[in-house]
């Protein structure tokens, strides 16, 4: 029996084809859209920081003058705390991803004390401020004898405190799996920790990692309150003291809010790609 196939145009190509032809420019145009409008938005902010002064129908505008010199000066010195900001949260998502997952665990748990400790732990975390955390860790604990570091103190600050909200991103996604498959895991007689270990836990790890993405992302930029200990020289840290030290704050802290959003831009752009690397394995 023959299959029926898409009869051609009169160009010479099937009406498939024409319409995949169609979808691949629209998305062309939606595409050149978007970036020419990103270069008009960076233009006008470029603009607004330009020192530019004109006259509109009798009315003097001026934009923003800075210094040039002072940012041309002090702005390897601010990028020196760049490593540091990346290692902060490189640790803080690690601890917080681990937190995370023995929350998550423990809140699935139907032992009472676990999951009484996880809705705690989680209760606790979300209930105080993280600037409030991260000044406990670093002053309230040494009259404990716990003598922490300022870097030390945000590591566990911000590992903890994400740890809490990433709980529940990891408990959905290990409730996202369904039940039949656990009970066919049973069927062929492995036991809950083979079933979490072998089947759950892969699943939910894949279907949980553009979230912790998300969480990765906000971790970077809230690595700047670790500044409020005074000893850890990250970005925002070195901009502050540069630019109170030369009176040129808002240039100081121009550059760091730049690095942030570089280092934000290059973050998301990864996190994009491993989200569509497993989307395509999904699809696969």
């Amino acid at each position: 029996m023959n299959t029926p196939s898409t009869p051609p145009t009169t160009s010479g190509k099937s009406q498939t084809e024409l319409i995949y032809e169609r979808q691949q420019r629209q998305i062309f145009r939606f595409k050149l859209g978007v970036r020419i409008s990103w270069a008009v938005l960076i233009t006008v902010l470029l603009f607004a920081f330009s020192g530019v002064s004109f006259n509109i129908f009798g009315l003097q505008v001026r934009t923003i003058v800075l210094d040039f010199d002072f940012i041309r000066k002090w702005t390897p010195f601010i990028f020196g705390g760049l490593g540091l900001t990346i290692l902060l949260s490189i640790l803080s998502t690690t601890l917080a991803s681990v937190l995370a997952l023995l929350g998550a665990l423990g809140r699935l748990s139907k032992f009472p004390p676990a999951y009484a400790l996880a809705s705690f732990y989680i209760s606790l975390i979300r209930g105080t401020p993280l600037l409030l955390q991260i000044i406990f860790f670093f002053l309230a604990v040494a009259q404990m004898g716990i003598q922490l570091s300022g870097f030390w103190a945000g590591v566990i600050a911000l590992g903890l405190n994400y740890g809490a909200y990433m709980t529940e991103i990891m408990r959905a996604g290990i409730q996202s799996v369904g039940i039949g498959q656990r009970e066919a895991a049973l069927a062929i007689g492995m036991n809950e920790t083979q079933i979490m270990h072998r089947i759950v836990l892969p699943q939910a790890l894949r279907l949980v990692i553009p979230p912790i993405g998300n969480q990765f992302i906000a971790m970077l930029k809230d690595t700047a309150l670790v500044s409020v200990t005074g000893v850890v020289w990250e970005l925002l840290w070195r901009a502050q003291k540069v630019g109170k030290a030369n009176f040129k704050t808002m240039e100081a802290l121009l550059v760091a809010a730049v690095f942030y959003w570089i280092i934000t831009i290059i973050f998301s752009v990864v996190q994009s790609r491993i989200e569509a690397y497993l989307a395509k394995g999904e699809r696969t």
